[in-house]
C-alpha cells in the first residue's frame, strides 16, 4: 500500500511540474518514485522517507543544474548556434511581399514563410531583411538597412 501512495505522490508532482516548468517539483517526483521502489521491496516507512529525501536532494543538487544548462539556447550559453537558432541574425531576400498576414523570404538558399517583427512594417520583393527570430517555420524579419530603419528591436529602450 505504501508504494501506491508514493507513486500517486510522484505522479502528482510530475503533473504539477508540467504547469510550473521550473524543473523543481519533478525532482521530488523522482524521489517519490524511488521511495515507491523502496516500499515495493518491503522497506519500513522511515527508510522510504529517507530514500525520498536523499534521492530528491541529489536530484536537485546534481541533475537539475545539468538539465538547466542543456536547456539554455546556444546564444544564451555562448556556444555555436545550430538549427533555427543559426538563422537568427542572418540576412534574407524578400521574394513575396512580407506583411502581417503573409510573406516569403529566401535565407541561405532556403524558402521560409516570413512576417515582420514589427507588424506595422511591410517589405517588398527584392528588399533585404534581417531575421530577428524564428517561430516554428516562420521567420520574423526586420529591415536590414540599419541607417534607414533606425535601431534594431534589441537596441530599443
Amino acid at each position: 500500500m505504501d508504494a501506491v501512495v508514493w507513486i500517486v505522490l510522484g505522479v502528482l508532482l510530475a503533473v504539477a511540474e508540467i504547469f510550473t516548468t521550473t524543473l523543481f517539483l519533478i525532482m521530488f517526483g523522482v524521489g517519490a518514485f524511488a521511495a515507491a521502489g523502496a516500499a515495493a521491496l518491503g522497506a519500513p516507512v522511515a527508510v522510504q522517507a529517507l530514500v525520498f529525501a536523499v534521492v530528491s536532494a541529489l536530484s536537485l543538487v546534481v541533475v537539475r543544474p545539468v538539465i538547466r544548462r542543456h536547456s539554455r539556447s546556444a546564444l544564451e550559453s555562448g556556444e555555436q548556434p545550430f538549427g533555427v537558432e543559426a538563422l537568427e541574425g542572418a540576412t534574407a531576400l524578400v521574394l513575396e511581399r512580407v506583411d502581417a498576414e503573409h510573406g516569403l523570404v529566401k535565407i541561405d538558399g532556403e524558402l521560409w514563410t516570413a512576417r515582420p517583427y514589427d507588424t506595422t512594417q511591410t517589405f517588398e520583393p527584392g528588399q533585404r531583411v534581417r531575421v530577428i527570430k524564428v517561430r516554428g517555420a516562420t521567420a520574423l524579419v526586420w529591415q536590414d538597412d540599419v541607417s534607414s530603419a533606425g535601431e534594431l528591436p534589441e537596441a530599443r529602450g
